[in-house]
């Protein structure tokens, strides 16, 4: 009885998802039979005890958590939903950001960072990584494929070839047309919420109540070449640990990294705060270090228990957040 009662709210829960995500009934009912078995099986029947969660940064965070819930309705863990959600991401040429298309460096050479993490505190990141379009993905390839954490530059882009990633020219026309203008002036200065969307951090809670996290940027436009920023560094743009929460970062790298942040919120929630209390203490400890009047730094978080903060210094930082039930996007507090 009790199992079948679970059946039924998961079922529930199934379609109402697929509502969300904009799935025909057809593709539902192909999926049913199959996931509610797993479901069962997995999870001893106990199947609407936990809900999915996934918050990412920024408005295409809402394009992100769609197909991180796509690969979650198709069995996937909540790594899966993270490399899924980035991809669509790293996979549009029209935006300035993440990528393909991403906006390059002062020497118009377009370089890609990104980190992923899962529930066993496993870890994987590259940095200045050129010609490949999808770097969350060989990330989580430096993290089950090989015994490091890190790749960068012609290794990481050599590493990725061997498994199988193909070059490709990241430079898109519409930023190289950016990166001409700019050489006009060679004028480098970060611009609040706007050099702040060069990144999305992602973070999922599964079914099973796997946490996974994940970031991917190609990093402030006409960087130094070379520069690598927060992203792809674990503890500063992102940090999970699959007992209590996750975090991630967004905005100048340089601050992020100078205090741990992700790493910070993340202790913060160990030692018993909620999310929100802890990203408001991350961006504090940022303000009370530094001149932050030009500068701005968010941090987005999910614990355990798919409860979910963000906070910015600035004001114009948002956040998806989806689950089975609804997708919003969400204006995170500032100051």
């Amino acid at each position: 009885m009790n199992i079948e009662r679970n059946r039924r709210g998961f079922l529930k829960k199934l379609v109402a998802l697929g509502g969300v995500l904009g799935l025909s009934p057809f593709a539902i009912n192909r999926m049913l039979g199959s996931e509610i078995a797993r479901s069962e099986v997995d999870m001893g029947g106990d199947i609407a005890t936990m809900e999915a969660t996934m918050v990412s940064t920024w408005n295409h965070g809402m394009v992100a958590n769609k197909a991180g819930f796509g690969a979650l309705l198709n069995g996937g863990s909540s790594l899966d939903m993270i490399e899924a959600a980035a991809r669509i991401v790293e996979a549009d040429a029209e935006g300035l950001s993440v990528g393909i298309g991403g906006l390059p460096d002062r020497d118009g050479v377009v370089t890609l960072d990104a980190c992923c993490m899962d529930h066993k505190g496993r870890a994987g990141s590259v940095a200045c990584l050129e010609d490949i379009m999808y770097p969350l993905s060989v990330a989580r390839k430096v993290m089950e494929e090989t015994p490091h954490v890190m790749l960068v530059g012609d290794g990481a882009r050599t590493f990725a070839i061997d498994q199988g990633f193909v070059p490709t020219n990241l430079l898109t026309e519409k930023a190289r047309e950016a990166w001409i203008k700019w050489m006009e002036t060679h004028d480098y200065k970060p611009v609040i919420n706007i050099e702040n969307h060069d990144t999305i951090g992602m973070l999922a809670l599964d079914n099973e109540g796997r946490l996974s996290g994940g970031c991917t940027t190609s990093g402030v436009s006409f960087k130094m070449h070379g520069r690598v920023g927060d992203s792809p560094i674990i503890g500063a743009g992102l940090f999970v640990d699959g007992n209590v929460g996750a975090a991630t970062a967004t905005g100048l790298g340089e601050a992020v990294m100078r205090t741990v942040g992700s790493f910070l919120v993340v202790e913060l929630m160990r030692g018993g705060m909620h999310p929100q209390a802890a990203c408001e203490a991350a961006v504090k400890r940022i303000i009370d270090s530094m001149d932050v009047s030009e500068l701005q730094v968010g941090y987005l978080a999910l614990d355990k228990q798919g409860r979910y903060g963000a906070h910015a210094i600035h004001g114009g930082f948002n956040f998806a957040l989806t689950t089975a039930n609804s997708s919003d996007l969400i204006d995170a507090s500032h100051g």
